[in-house]
C-alpha cells in the first residue's frame, strides 16, 4: 500500500543551529509544540540519537483531551536532518536548509487514515507556523 505523503514548509529568519536547537531541545519544544493557542505542550523530551525516543504531550489546556506524541529517531545529522518513525509505524523527516541569512525547515510526513489529508496538512501547518513565530521572537 502506497503511503501519502505531506509536506510542510517554512522559511525563518534565523540561522540554521537555532533553528535546529529550538526545534529539537525539550525546553523550547513546550514553547511552541501546538497548533492552536487552547492547546500546549506541557512536557517533552527527546533524545536526538539513532535509536533515540522523542515524547512530547500534548494537551487541550482545559483538560478535555491529551496525547503523546512519540517516535523513535532512525537519521540524525545534527543540524542538518532527521527521520523519526512514530508509534503508528507512520515515518516523519525533516531537512533544514540554509537559505542567505534564513532557514527553510521543510517537513515530510506519512498522513494517517482517520482524518483529510488537507486537514492533517493545516495541522501540521499550524504547528510548524507557531514555530516559526516563536523562533523569530526569541
Amino acid at each position: 500500500m502506497d503511503t501519502t505523503k505531506i509536506t510542510i514548509q517554512a522559511v525563518i529568519s534565523a540561522d540554521r543551529q537555532k533553528v535546529w536547537d529550538y526545534y529539537t531541545k525539550p525546553e523550547h519544544i513546550t514553547r511552541w509544540n501546538f497548533a492552536d493557542p487552547s492547546w500546549h505542550c506541557p512536557t517533552a523530551s527527546n533524545d536526538i540519537r539513532v535509536g533515540g525516543k522523542y515524547l512530547a504531550r500534548m494537551e487541550a489546556k482545559d483538560g478535555s483531551f491529551g496525547f503523546d506524541f512519540e517516535a523513535i529517531y532512525n537519521e540524525v545529522k545534527d543540524g542538518e536532518k532527521f527521520t523519526f518513525t512514530m508509534t503508528d509505524n507512520r515515518i516523519v523527516e525533516a531537512t533544514f536548509k540554509e537559505r542567505e541569512d534564513k532557514t527553510e525547515l521543510t517537513i515530510i510526513f506519512d498522513a494517517e487514515s482517520e482524518n483529510p489529508v488537507d486537514m492533517q496538512q493545516q495541522g501540521w501547518q499550524s504547528i510548524l507556523d507557531n514555530f516559526k513565530k516563536y523562533v523569530e521572537n526569541n
